[in-house]
C-alpha cells in the first residue's frame, strides 16, 4: 500500500482543511491543533498548527547543550523572543561573556 505524506500551508483556515482532508482519506486524522493564545501573533483562539513539528538548526542545539549554563541560558532566553528564528542573533548573544 502507497503511504500519503502531504505538506499542506494555509495562511487561514488550516483547521477546516485539515478536517477536510483527514475526511477523504482513509485511516487519517488530524494529530493535534495549537491555538494562539493572548500573546501569540495570530487572534487568540485562531489556529497556529493543525500538526505538531518542530524545526531546530544543529548549531541551535549546540549552543543549547555548551557545557556553561549561562551561554545557554542567554540563548535560549533570546530564542524565545524571536517569532521566527535569527540564527545571526544567536550566536552573538552565544558569543557575548
Amino acid at each position: 500500500m502507497q503511504k500519503i505524506t502531504p505538506f499542506l500551508w494555509f495562511d487561514n483556515q488550516a483547521e477546516d482543511a485539515a478536517n477536510f482532508y483527514t475526511s477523504i482519506f482513509k485511516n487519517s486524522n488530524v494529530v493535534k491543533v495549537t491555538r494562539y493564545g493572548d500573546t501569540g501573533p495570530g487572534p487568540k483562539g485562531s489556529v497556529m498548527t493543525v500538526v505538531s513539528w518542530q524545526i531546530v538548526p544543529t548549531v541551535l542545539g549546540v549552543m543549547l547543550q555548551h557545557a556553561d549554563p549561562e551561554r545557554s541560558q542567554r540563548v535560549m532566553n533570546a530564542v524565545l523572543q524571536m517569532k521566527k528564528i535569527d540564527i545571526d542573533v544567536l550566536k552573538k548573544t552565544y558569543g557575548q561573556r
